[in-house]
């Protein structure tokens, strides 16, 4: 019988002073831990040090590691190589530095090696799980999650663990489907699967937060917000459909939110727009939480009038002063959000990463308000009741 094989991708770029100690010890512990057969593929992303070399190095030394080299960085773009290539049953990868604790590897691997899921994530997000990391990267996870969870319908806790596992057939199926080649991958990945029902297991990881991190926060939450977009229009045209196993049924928009979705977004460009203009005029003379309060309360009002009319088809007068009072408890969440990202600033930052930071609340804040308006607000079973 042939011997069940999982191939671990360790994405690296310019990482040299880490990597000998994490692939020894992740090359020991699954020697002495996975009962079944491995491979771990260093996929070297275009480094500019000796980490190429050191990764030839490790693959000559250790029996179950190779080294594969690309010209171009992008941490998406070292998976699509390695798994397109794979032929384990199940492809992986985890972050170099090991954030994640070994123990988890098994019971990620276990499920789709028996058949019972397709996809496999660690999430630092569950009860169960133990997290060592600053209140700033717990905000902008959480935050980031939260937008996933609300706004995209994603039913996964964590889409940016660095620990994450996928049947190799599936991997393959999928990736014509995602765009992305960095670090938006594993989220675009995710919701591709979930949106033609694949089954996705998680396991709650012990994860410690390497202090010496080299990710760019503020551009990768950039690019994940364009990602978002970018998944959410090929969603709504039905571009995002793919040849998947026959047994998997695709998923549907509720019914009404494909029309919703694109008039709020218009709206909802506007309000924003018309928030940071307001935000930074009042910046000048006031502090920044009350700028964040005053402007968020004006174009909250004009937000819910125009969603009343072009989004959710309400006409006349009845109503709009209850809708424009249950719209301010949208208006609270936003300010909770937004206001919870100013203060977890440090003192002295610029007006830009102000700027950066509400930008990133208000957007998961617009979101949480849609599916108040539309479940609450506006939901067209309770208007008829009264």
């Amino acid at each position: 019988m042939r011997t069940r094989l999982v191939e671990v991708v360790v994405p690296v770029y310019n990482e040299q002073r880490a990597l000998r100690a994490s692939i020894t010890r992740l090359h020991t512990y699954l020697t002495r831990n996975l009962p079944y057969g491995f491979r771990i593929t260093i996929a070297d992303n275009a480094s500019t040090d000796n980490t190429w070399q050191l990764a030839t190095e490790l693959a000559g030394e250790l029996r179950h590691v190779r080294a594969v080299h690309l010209d171009e960085k992008g941490r998406g773009r070292a998976l699509r190589r390695v798994w397109s290539e794979s032929e384990a049953d199940v492809v992986s990868y985890m972050d170099v530095d090991l954030s994640t604790d070994l123990d988890a590897f098994l019971p990620l691997v276990a499920p789709l090696l028996s058949g019972h899921s397709d996809l496999a994530i660690g999430t630092r997000l569950a009860r169960a799980s133990r997290v060592e990391r600053g209140p700033k990267r717990e905000f902008i996870s959480r935050s980031y999650n939260l937008l996933l969870r609300f706004g995209m319908g994603a039913g996964f806790s964590d889409a940016q663990c660095g620990f994450k596992a996928v049947r190799t057939e599936i991997a393959q199926a999928l990736l014509p489907g995602v765009e992305d080649e960095q670090w938006f991958f594993d989220t675009e990945l995710l919701l591709l699967a979930e949106r033609h029902g694949l089954r996705i297991h998680e396991v709650p990881v012990d994860w410690v937060d390497d202090p010496d991190s080299r990710v760019d926060i503020v551009q990768t939450a950039r690019d994940d917000l364009r990602g978002l977009l970018r998944v959410a229009r090929k969603t709504l045209s039905g571009a995002a459909r793919i040849p998947v196993p026959a047994r998997v049924e695709r998923a549907e928009l509720p019914r009404g939110m494909a029309r919703q979705l694109p008039r709020f977004a218009i709206v909802g460009g506007i309000s924003t727009l018309a928030y940071l203009l307001l935000y930074s005029l009042l910046r000048q003379v006031v502090p920044p939480l009350l700028a964040n309060a005053i402007a968020l309360l004006v174009t909250a009002v004009a937000n819910t009038a125009a969603n009343r009319r072009f989004t959710f088809g309400v006409k006349g007068s009845g109503g709009a002063m209850r809708h424009q009072f249950e719209g301010l408890i949208a208006f609270l969440v936003g300010l909770v959000l937004t206001s919870g990202s100013l203060s977890l600033l440090p003192a002295g930052v610029s007006h830009g990463v102000e700027l950066i930071a509400v930008i990133i609340a208000n957007a998961l804040a617009t979101l949480v308000r849609f599916l108040l308006l539309r479940v609450w607000v506006f939901n067209p079973k309770r208007r008829s009741v009264r």
